[in-house]
């Protein structure tokens, strides 16, 4: 069992993202750099950002949430 809840395409939310577009083109330079989706760079950064503050939950906790909110 993995350590950290990675969903499936079906279980991720569409959102809008507004954003410079000078900043846009740097993000899609990294991006292919990297061999990844815009989409996947910009998912990549966050997953960093949000272990690096220890803010990402474990899929154990996740399940524990959610076990809790359908009790």
């Amino acid at each position: 069992m993995p350590a950290h809840y990675i969903p499936n395409m079906s279980e991720k939310k569409p959102f809008v993202l507004r954003i410079a577009p000078e900043k846009l083109k740097a993000l899609e330079k990294w991006a292919a750099d990297e061999f990844r989706s815009t989409n996947g760079q910009i998912e990549y950064i966050l997953d960093q950002a949000l272990r690096k503050s220890g803010r990402w939950k474990k899929l154990s906790d996740i399940k524990n949430v959610s076990e809790n909110v359908t009790d």
